[in-house]
């Protein structure tokens, strides 16, 4: 058992010392456009969701691909560090996708992010596989033609047809449920983006 410890530690620390060399697209965002969002929520951030933000717009503004899991628990204000963390990407030019397992959860991390957002000038696109293929086309189209974007969405975000405008932040909400594959496919639609995996629940395996 301690061999088989002992290789699967080995293997991660290869992969984060791999990860660490992985060259990322430079994003330079506003720092006071930051700060002025954070003064607009209605709450005062803890001192751990301030320590997690700082920590993650770090990464994402070193030259290097950010791979992280934000673990806690449901109301714990994963989605507020996250807001902050994808409009320093949206600042910065480049397009943001939020993958959810299920429509009710996308639908709900839509209409969450829109309220957030509704005083400031971004776009935000919901995909899914249940919306009709007119609305598809136009979302798609959109897509294609506009960064500083923010794309929510379910699994039709890999689909073959979706064709990102340099898309540089990836976030996978309960991304447990998601296989290796699908987040892989995911990951593939940009340049190396920042990768940010969003679970309540604690997967030892991640």
């Amino acid at each position: 058992k301690y061999e088989d410890l002992f290789k699967f530690q080995f293997k991660m620390q290869y992969t984060r010392l791999k990860n660490k060399t992985k060259k990322s697209l430079e994003k330079k965002y506003d720092v006071n456009f930051i700060r002025d969002f954070i003064k607009t929520l209605p709450f005062e951030l803890t001192n751990d969701q301030k320590k997690v933000t700082n920590e993650i717009i770090k990464d994402i503004k070193s030259p290097y691909v950010m791979n992280r899991l934000l673990q806690g628990d449901t109301g714990s204000g994963k989605t507020v560090v996250a807001a902050i963390t994808i409009l320093s990407v949206l600042n910065s030019g480049f397009q943001v996708a939020l993958m959810a397992p299920t429509e009710i959860l996308a639908k709900q991390h839509y209409k969450t992010f829109s309220n957030l957002y509704k005083d400031l000038d971004y776009e935000i696109i919901f995909l899914s596989g249940k919306i009709s293929t007119t609305q598809r086309k136009e979302r798609l189209e959109y897509i294609k033609n506009n960064p500083n974007t923010l794309i929510i969405g379910t699994h039709a975000l890999f689909s073959n047809d979706v064709r990102y405008n340099n898309l540089g932040y990836v976030i996978t909400d309960e991304q447990h449920r998601f296989g290796v594959n699908q987040r892989q496919k995911l990951r593939e639609k940009g340049f190396n983006p920042d990768i940010l995996y969003m679970s309540a629940t604690p997967i030892p395996r991640t």
